[in-house]
């Protein structure tokens, strides 16, 4: 097989991007992604241990030279310090879920039974639905789905990934880009 195949196999990547915690910064990746057509799986932003900077978690499905394009586009932008594709086996990625299920006295017990085998856990429940809270891969939270579905799925929502490196190895910005503090 060749290289040139290889590369513009579409699969999924996650990005991490630290960036200067300003406003408009969400807007301005959002754009990023819109105004050249890319699809965003799921973007997820939030504060990190070092005040004034956010990570982003940009989950993608792409080919690895639209990857590689993307990281160089999102370098490119004024507030972004650090663009990291992170790689399968060397990340620990999660999502969370909530799902409300159908359930009455007869069979909340399997389902309860169930959110146990996934270490999921049941955070309400009412004479005819329980709701369900589970974090975990999208393999995990699939099959879980995949098991509930037969009592009768009434809502769901789930979270976008969010992702570290495994190990040692930590996406500390250089000292210099930190904001300076007040």
């Amino acid at each position: 097989m060749s290289s040139d195949h290889s590369e513009n196999t579409v699969r999924r990547h996650i990005l991490s991007v630290l960036v200067q915690d300003v406003e408009g910064i969400t807007a301005r990746i959002a754009a990023l992604f819109t105004r050249r057509g890319y699809t965003i799986i799921s973007i997820v932003s939030a504060k990190t241990e070092n005040p004034g900077i956010a990570r982003f978690t940009v989950v993608v499905d792409a080919s690895d030279v639209v990857i590689e394009q993307i990281t160089k586009q999102l370098n490119k932008l004024i507030n972004v310090l650090k663009v990291v594709r992170l790689e399968d086996d060397s990340m620990v990625a999660r999502a969370l879920m909530l799902v409300k299920v159908s359930a009455n006295n007869h069979n909340r017990p399997q389902i309860v039974d169930a959110a146990n085998i996934f270490r999921a856990r049941v955070v309400d429940v009412s004479p005819d639905s329980v709701v369900i809270e589970a974090t975990g891969s999208h393999q995990k939270l699939r099959a879980l789905l995949d098991v509930l579905q037969p009592f009768g799925i009434r809502e769901l929502i789930r979270s976008g990934q969010i992702a570290l490196n495994r190990g040692p190895k930590i996406m500390a910005p250089n000292v210099r880009e930190l904001p300076q503090q007040r």
